[in-house]
């Protein structure tokens, strides 16, 4: 069988796996939403105070919460689709976040100083790629140990730059750039596109107006959906995650793919610490604990398998926004944190419950 064939035999039940897959997110985040937002009316009602899970504002905090975890789980989803998986992410994000920081306060130019996040975030990439290929060790153990380094390297930059301290903060006012300032911001003068003065258009345009962050958020996800559907190497990762051996059979050059699906997770770990950057105004080794759960939670709760050969960047992006959902209407109902993880708990199991329950009905029909 040639390649060719290969990839032509691959991408139609896959691309239609991706369609109708991300279907079920889709509708079970509609429907989430929805019962909070009914939910917060009653209560808002019986209290006899304005319902707030459908303004405006809301909208916007649950957007910019996602977009941490949305952007980093864009890369996640091309790991996982191509049978891999990255335990190295929430670490990787947070050292990329005090680099930016640390160059920030070294008073290096802001352009160049994002360019280094990103490059920091691709290196560690590369090397989990790297060595995943070489040593031919399952993924989950050799990013197992790399998260562990990127703490420890975090922990020494901040520690070198602060003198002993624990968090890099640059000067806010004179050496973060305004532009990162608000990137996730959602103070009025941060919301895009501006207020036009027309009060009837302006209250229809209201939930459309978010930060830079999100837009950028959502100009990635199209890019990536569309790399993973219309190009050469968007079928090699499909074909990596579905059978390596075949691909490897086919011509595929199993090595120097699984090197570029990491690095490109590694991009998106160098933007997600942008993201963060901007949020927090600093740089926190130990920042985001247990970050890496809720990104690859995003991937599962989208539809991906942990198995490879399935996954949608819609799915993903429906997985992060549900994630971020229950957070905030388990808040806005004043329901603990403590319910909360065992909520999104019960979901993570049950998404991947329904994924082994598929692979068994498929396995079965195949044979």
């Amino acid at each position: 069988m040639t390649t060719a064939t290969t990839q032509e035999t691959l991408s139609v039940p896959l691309r239609r796996r991706v369609e109708w897959g991300a279907l079920g997110p889709l509708l079970a985040l509609v429907l989430v939403f929805g019962f909070f937002a009914v939910t917060d009316a009653v209560v808002s009602r019986r209290a006899g105070r304005p319902p707030r899970f459908l303004e405006a504002g809301a909208v916007r905090s649950i957007a910019v919460n996602s977009a941490l975890i949305g952007v980093c789980a864009l890369g996640m989803t091309v790991i996982i689709i191509a049978g891999g998986i990255d335990l190295s992410v929430g670490n990787g994000i947070c050292l990329c976040a005090t680099i930016l920081a640390s160059c920030l306060k070294s008073d290096w130019n802001p352009w160049l100083s994002v360019l280094m996040c990103l490059l920091t975030g691709c290196a560690m990439g590369a090397v989990n790629g790297g060595l995943v290929s070489l040593l031919r060790v399952v993924p989950f153990i050799i990013t197992l140990g790399t998260m562990t380094i990127y703490l420890g390297l975090g922990k020494w930059l901040a520690y070198t730059m602060e003198k002993g301290g624990q968090t890099v903060r640059p000067n806010e006012a004179r050496q973060v750039p305004g532009w990162l300032k608000s990137f996730t911001s959602t103070q009025e003068a941060a919301l895009w596109p501006p207020r036009s003065g027309w009060a009837n258009f302006d209250f229809l345009l209201e939930y459309l107006r978010f930060p830079a962050g999100i837009w950028f958020a959502l100009l990635l996800a199209i890019i990536v959906a569309a790399m993973l559907r219309y190009t050469v190497f968007g079928r090699y990762v499909f074909a990596l995650g579905s059978n390596e051996a075949t691909a490897r059979l086919c011509g595929i050059n199993v090595p120097w793919n699984r090197l570029l699906v990491y690095t490109l997770g590694g991009l998106f770990v160098g933007i997600a610490g942008i993201y963060q950057f901007s949020r927090l105004k600093s740089g926190d080794p130990n920042g985001n604990s247990s970050l890496e759960l809720r990104v690859i939670a995003a991937v599962v709760i989208g539809g991906g398998s942990l198995s490879g050969g399935r996954g949608s960047v819609l799915g993903t992006v429906c997985g992060a926004a549900l994630m971020t959902t229950i957070v905030s209407g388990c808040g806005f109902l004043g329901i603990s944190n403590a319910m909360q993880d065992i909520v999104l708990g019960t979901i993570i199991v049950a998404a991947v419950t329904i994924d082994q329950l598929r692979q068994r009905r498929q396995a079965s029909a195949a044979g």
